[in-house]
């Protein structure tokens, strides 16, 4: 939801809906998301909050997920108290008593893992948050919080998509599997370069891998953007695709990856066009 902002209330629950209609019920915004535009730090939380104050309905159907921790010019920090202040603030622009899922943003390279504990664990004990997870963590920072966390850490939400792949390596996948972490994946789309829009400026490894992509969804009978979200839902740590669409027809959509049924060789050759090498 990090273009989910500015003061078009009627607009934001058509997209809400559109989510809601396909079964999307897990809803990721920040803090930090609105930073930037006009409507400011905060912007799409306290948009979201205006959605929840007009239908009441609206927020026990859906799982809230935040972020906090990125502090510009900082840019970082999960100290205790910027963390507790931070989930504080989003509970008002919200509008809500609870979060869901409160997720770390970014890593803090000067905030000590006890410490970032230490501040979700107070959050939990006091019921501003239901679950904590982390994005952008590496795998071995995840082991490092999770050394001091009392509780279970429930997810981790890394940049995930057939153009950004390190996942599938550096660990982060696989560590999710063994602790049965969540996995969110942001930018399924890579930024926008594998949606249906044609791209104009593709360099040779995205015009590769939208060749594969744009072949498979010919034989399925469903848009590029369909195929993408697919490659990334078969792999078997089953990860949940972050839409950013802002528009509702392309929300409602993003259904169409869930008829999708990819082939091994399929998966693979979507791969071996991103890595721009066969495979060993």
């Amino acid at each position: 939801m990090w273009r989910f902002a500015g003061a078009d209330r009627a607009s934001a629950a058509r997209r809400v809906a559109a989510a809601l209609d396909i079964g999307c019920v897990l809803f990721d915004t920040a803090d930090i998301y609105g930073f930037g535009s006009a409507s400011g730090f905060g912007g799409a939380e306290a948009l979201l909050g205006e959605v929840f104050k007009a239908d009441s309905s609206l927020r026990p159907r859906m799982v809230l997920a935040t972020k906090a921790g990125i502090t510009p010019p900082t840019p970082y920090d999960s100290r205790a108290q910027h963390l507790i202040a931070a989930c504080e603030a989003s509970l008002r622009r919200l509008g809500v008593e609870t979060i869901d899922l409160f997720q770390i943003h970014r890593p803090d390279l000067l905030a000590h893992p006890a410490e970032v504990a230490s501040a979700l664990d107070q959050l939990r004990a006091t019921g501003k948050i239901r679950e904590a997870g982390v994005s952008n963590y590496a795998a071995s920072q995840v082991e490092a919080l999770r050394e001091f966390l009392p509780f279970r850490l429930a997810s981790v939400q890394p940049e995930f998509s057939a153009l950004s792949i390190d996942p599938l390596s550096d660990g982060v996948l696989d560590q999710a599997m063994r602790l049965k972490l969540a996995v969110l994946a942001w930018s399924p789309l890579g930024q926008g370069r594998l949606g249906d829009v044609p791209c104009s400026s593709a360099d040779t490894r995205t015009t590769a891998v939208l060749a594969v992509l744009d072949a498979v969804a010919a034989r399925a009978g469903v848009s590029r953007s369909a195929v993408a979200y697919a490659w990334i839902i078969a792999h078997p740590a089953r990860p949940v695709v972050l839409i950013g669409s802002q528009d509702p027809g392309r929300i409602r959509a993003a259904a169409d990856a869930y008829s999708v049924r990819l082939e091994r060789e399929e998966w693979y050759r979507i791969l071996a066009a991103s890595r721009g090498a066969p495979m060993p």
